[in-house]
């Protein structure tokens, strides 16, 4: 996933923004959704976007504290889930040097 969001630790960042990069990775037993066809009975990627888009859009200060939120509300969100690890990147972060990119990861165990 992708998004523009204003975070950062320095005021310059959190005014001009970035990009953003999302990959979520979830584990789960899906075994009663792939025999019933039903989408009620596993991960809807529809709402993993719409968690992803709230909390990348909370104007946070650390890619840590983005990520485990991500985390924290999917696991809430759905209670299927075994384990999620979420990475997520900002593009061109302003180290003063060429630099495409700084990504956090974080596991979590539910």
């Amino acid at each position: 996933m992708e998004f523009f969001a204003h975070n950062g630790f320095y005021a310059e960042e959190q005014k001009i923004g970035n990009r953003y990069s999302v990959d979520v990775e979830i584990e789960t037993n899906f075994t009663d959704a792939s025999l019933t066809d039903d989408l009620s009975k596993t991960i809807n990627y529809e709402v993993v976007y719409q968690i992803v888009l709230q909390e990348i859009h909370k104007n946070s200060k650390l890619l840590e504290s983005i990520v485990h939120q991500i985390n924290l509300q999917l696991c809430q969100n759905f209670t299927s889930i075994q384990q999620v690890t979420t990475t997520v990147c900002k593009h061109n972060p302003p180290f003063g040097g060429l630099c495409q990119k700084v990504c956090i990861s974080d596991t979590l165990i539910n």
